[in-house]
């Protein structure tokens, strides 16, 4: 992965929120990846949601206007779809119960995206392809 390819990477939601608030837990392999303009990047309305419930439940602060956040957070990320396929597909991967994991692995299925995550989870699932953080 990387060189000359270009990957359309799409971010799990702790490394969206990373990259955000905490970037100096984004490995440098990752942070090449995120920051090289040819690749595209890639946010699912799951994360939003994700991140929206983390936010209330206190355990990240987005601030008080979630809708400044949101469009800041998103600029210049695609977002992804979120379709009957990829709810099929999440119903069928041999994972934990988390949903959020289970949309984003099916997301990155579907639409053929790395998944960039630091999940050890997610990246020994071998069905996906996936960007560790390091």
């Amino acid at each position: 992965m990387g060189g000359a390819s270009r990957l359309k990477l799409l971010l799990d939601t702790h490394i969206w929120l990373w990259t955000i608030q905490n970037p100096e837990q984004i490995g440098k392999r990752l942070m090449r990846e995120l920051r090289n303009r040819e690749n595209e990047l890639w946010i699912s309305p799951i994360s939003t949601w994700e991140a929206f419930t983390l936010h209330s439940k206190g355990r990240v602060n987005l601030g008080n206007d979630l809708n400044s956040w949101l469009a800041r957070a998103t600029s210049g990320t695609r977002e992804a779809p979120l379709t009957h396929e990829i709810a099929l597909a999440a119903r069928d991967l041999p994972l934990h119960r988390d949903s959020a994991d289970r949309f984003l692995a099916a997301t990155a299925l579907v639409l053929d995206l790395v998944l960039a995550t630091a999940d050890q989870r997610l990246l020994g699932l071998g069905q996906i392809q996936t960007l560790a953080n390091r």
